[in-house]
């Protein structure tokens, strides 16, 4: 009976060995798979409606969308359409047009896994198509007190200015355009599963502008409002979009994750006695040699 016994301790002591000749890993890799979505997010521009429903003399309407091309990439557009009334010192015009942007916006925030926040930099390509319409203008004259007996008789006191009118019969300019140039800087941030808040500034530099000949294009739809002497322009938007995932592509790795040193640990005991060569003989030979033993 004592034989049994000894000869199935060295047996289960054998098995134990062999059960313990892989090394143990203290550093598993994660195996499961961290993915972001991939999809089109469209929306409108919050600050066009909310003019024209403040301002009589504007209507306007702009669409924004972006598709994500990679990790940190994105293909963004704007198309928008824009009516505005502006009385200046000598005369009142009205512009209406339609505008187009393309280009692309680059997302340098660090986002948790989950999130989908952006503060972006980008740049766009815009073309517009538009008429003016002079709807009536003032005459510029600096020695009216001495030219003009009736306005040193009777002034007009409740008058804006006092130089006499030129016109007011419309006069349309149509078949206008303009081309620019848009540095873009936004942010956009998910209120809800999908729904997303955004806001931008961007500066405009005019490539082309195509003008009446006798008029000058003082406001571009998508452009604003133009200055005399300079090609720069500035607009905002404040923009709510909806996105809406076509598919799931895995997140990669950053080389600083995987270049990221092993947590070096004390090897435990089995391990210690895996890395020596003369393991497994030992206990072969002694397996061998005891078994021998007690069968005589």
């Amino acid at each position: 009976m004592l034989k049994y016994f000894i000869s199935s301790f060295i047996f289960f002591t054998f098995l134990l060995g062999f059960s313990q000749s892989k090394p143990i890993d203290l550093q598993p890799k994660d195996t499961v798979a961290h993915t972001d979505p991939y999809g089109i997010r469209v929306g409108i521009d919050l600050s066009r409606p909310l003019i024209s429903f403040l301002n009589d003399d504007y209507q306007g309407l702009e669409i924004v969308g972006d598709y994500r091309v990679t990790n940190k990439l994105y293909v963004a557009a704007e198309l928008g359409n824009e009516k505005n009334t502006k009385q200046e010192d000598l005369y009142n015009f009205t512009t209406s047009g339609s505008y187009l942007k393309l280009g692309v916006d680059y997302n340098t925030y660090g986002n948790w896994y989950g999130m989908n926040n952006s503060i972006h930099v980008g740049g766009r390509y815009a073309y517009s198509t538009f008429s003016q319409t002079l709807n009536n203008y003032q005459i510029f004259d600096t020695n009216r007190y001495w030219t003009d007996p009736d306005y040193q008789i009777n002034p007009d006191p409740d008058a804006v200015n006092d130089f006499p009118w030129g016109s007011d019969v419309a006069q349309e300019f149509s078949g206008l355009n303009a081309s620019w140039l848009e540095a873009v800087l936004g942010v956009k941030a998910e209120l809800f599963a999908n729904i997303f808040l955004g806001a931008s500034v961007r500066i405009g530099f005019l490539v082309s502008n195509k003008e009446p000949d006798n008029f000058s294009n003082l406001w571009i739809p998508g452009f604003n409002k133009v200055t005399d002497g300079s090609k720069f322009g500035v607009g905002y938007n404040y923009s709510i979009t909806y996105f809406l995932p076509l598919y799931k592509k895995a997140k990669k790795i950053t080389e600083k994750e995987e270049k990221k040193p092993p947590i070096q640990e004390k090897p435990t005991a089995p391990e210690t006695l895996n890395k020596n060569p003369f393991h497994h003989q030992f206990l072969a030979r002694f397996c061998f040699y005891s078994t021998k033993f007690w069968r005589q």
